[in-house]
């Protein structure tokens, strides 16, 4: 029988590295609030219940969350990632397995938790962490390993000796616990650190000091998975979710000059043979049809373009309908 799997996403969080009054998860990363894509992430990975944890803001990410069906679970402080867990012992009561994320990690793709929850039934675990290799890891939990690769535990970079920093194996904050153990080990998790907070990484070294198997998975490429912390790197999760985005289209037949300057939101459509040249903006579930030009500078929001139509350079078209075969002139506003 495959065992039921609950996510729960971290977002209690307020994110001072962002220098915002705005929620960190609230922050809009390629069309929609970096929680969104983690939320739209569990959904593709048939994970069957979501928790969701808020604390700071709690409203405005309450507001958030109306698109998903998740359980809402308030932090009433934030005393650190395992307090966080902890509270969602109820929202976790009736599965096998609790699935932890972090809100601020808008570029994990659904393949890559499919992929660990397999590596972790294949490997009979009680614990799997996600793990990535970092050549500047300042700031992450170091994974120790022992002489034979096993995983002991975590330690926390402000806890690390000078030693322990120069390990570039690092913690990516996901999880995959099974939930008997994961509830009963954060509470002998103390605060002895230098946060004086619950670190959820210390259920690693209780899980090895009782004997169990704790399986790290390691993720090859470290951009999927690291979190969101400042506006230069909100910056570097858009251009990279705008770049997959447009590779997918360019896959389905769609041309593009300057990839890379051309920005589609996800929920348009755009038929194949279609061209697309750079600093072309298409936005709110507009329809463009097959065989179609976009020039340069280009902005189309809202609107539906038949085959065969081409739009001249720096047109801007909001909320409109373009019959097939038109020519739009350079510089229109429609």
């Amino acid at each position: 029988m495959t065992p039921s799997i609950t996510a729960v996403v971290l977002a209690a969080g307020k994110g001072t590295r962002m220098k915002s009054s705005r929620a960190k998860v609230l922050h809009e990363v390629y069309f929609r609030p970096m929680l969104h894509h983690v939320l739209h992430t569990v959904q593709q990975a048939a994970i069957e219940r979501c928790a969701v944890i808020v604390g700071h803001q709690r409203q405005e990410v309450l507001r958030g969350l109306d698109p998903f069906m998740v359980t809402p679970v308030i932090q009433e402080e934030q005393l650190g990632t395992g307090h966080a867990v902890l509270c969602a012992e109820q929202a976790c009561a009736d599965t096998d397995l609790v699935m932890i994320l972090c809100g601020d990690t808008p570029l994990i793709q659904a393949a890559t938790l499919t992929e660990m929850i397999a590596s972790h039934r294949q490997n009979r675990a009680i614990l799997t962490l996600m793990t990535t290799l970092l050549d500047q890891p300042f700031g992450y939990g170091r994974i120790l390993n022992d002489a034979q690769g096993t995983v002991q535990a975590i330690v926390e970079e402000k806890d690390a000796t000078e030693e322990q920093r120069r390990i570039r194996e690092i913690n990516a904050g996901i999880y995959l616990v099974d939930r008997s153990f994961l509830f009963k080990a954060l509470r002998r998790v103390g605060t002895d650190n230098s946060q004086g907070e619950v670190y959820l990484t210390d259920i690693v070294a209780i899980a090895r000091n009782q004997g169990l198997t704790v399986h790290r998975f390691v993720h090859p490429r470290a951009i999927d998975v690291l979190g969101v912390n400042s506006r230069i790197e909100l910056a570097q999760a858009h251009a990279t979710l705008q770049q997959r985005h447009n590779r997918d289209l360019m896959l389905a037949g769609v041309s593009m000059y300057a990839p890379e300057a051309v920005l589609v939101s996800p929920d348009c459509t755009i038929g194949p043979d279609t061209i697309i040249e750079g600093a072309a903006r298409i936005s709110g579930a507009s329809i463009i049809g097959r065989d179609c030009r976009i020039a340069g500078g280009c902005v189309v929001h809202t609107s539906i373009l038949g085959d065969g139509v081409t739009v001249g350079a720096n047109s801007v078209l909001a909320h409109c309908t373009i019959a097939a075969g038109d020519t739009i002139a350079p510089l229109s506003h429609y």
